[in-house]
């Protein structure tokens, strides 16, 4: 299955907090999207893998992506070496993406910078066609995405553009609170964590907002980009 965009989050409900507008609103223009999760989130205070692993399929299922798969990395120890990049190369080449959504390129959980540079080199020398790279016996054809973007996760990082998700504020909110075990809940007796207070699940729908006042609309997600986007003319811009 080719795919148009493929977006990958270090931990299950990354891809939500930060892209999951974008994502509900490419898949209702007829986009095929997939999300590719490098971790189970086993090292997450609350909850357990197996919990995260239905969570996911729940998000997934409401923003009614075309695939979703786990590479099952090590929570907070994986790094950028050939052996995953080789794994993340594979995914690239198997679905070919037009572009690739991966994690703030900076931010407060450590394995949100690694994994945004581990996707955007591997995104780079998938492209390459003297590393050779095998599924089910077959050998896998060369492939670099046109575009990475970078979503915008725990630290305001400045966007180098926003998306308007107006009309899929609502969906994005559903695929995040589809982590119940993660985020705030009242009646939990499980300990507090910086993600899982009243305040942050609010800063969501603010951020959004904020965004989109910036912009002239009433949500907007933002992404950073690592070369310069080109437009065909200046009346193509909002």
């Amino acid at each position: 299955m080719k795919l148009d965009i493929l977006a990958f989050g270090a931990h299950p409900d990354d891809v939500e907090l930060g892209a999951s507008g974008t994502i509900a609103k490419e898949i209702s223009l007829g986009k095929k999207v997939g999300i590719i999760d490098l971790t189970r989130g086993e090292l997450g205070t609350r909850g357990t893998k197996e919990i995260r692993d239905v969570e996911a399929r729940k998000a997934a299922e409401i923003l009614g992506v075309s695939i979703r798969e786990n590479l099952q990395f090590r929570d907070g120890f994986f790094i950028n070496d050939e052996k995953h990049q080789l794994e993340i190369i594979k995914i690239i080449r198997k679905y070919k993406p037009e572009i690739v959504l991966c994690n703030a390129i900076d931010d407060r959980h450590i394995d949100h910078g690694k994994g945004s540079k581990l996707v955007s080199d591997a995104c780079f020398l998938s492209g390459l066609t003297k590393i050779e790279t095998e599924v089910d016996g077959l050998k896998q054809e060369a492939w670099r995405p046109k575009h990475v973007y970078h979503y915008i996760q725990w630290k305001n990082i400045e966007p180098d553009f926003v998306v308007d998700i107006t009309g899929f504020m609502d969906k994005k909110m559903n695929s995040v609170l589809a982590y119940g075990s993660q985020f705030y809940d009242s009646n939990s007796k499980e300990p507090i964590t910086p993600i899982t207070s009243k305040n942050f699940l609010d800063s969501i729908t603010y951020r959004a907002q904020d965004l989109g006042r910036i912009v002239g609309v009433d949500f907007a997600e933002g992404f950073t980009v690592e070369r310069y986007l080109a437009v065909n003319s200046l009346d193509n811009l909002k």
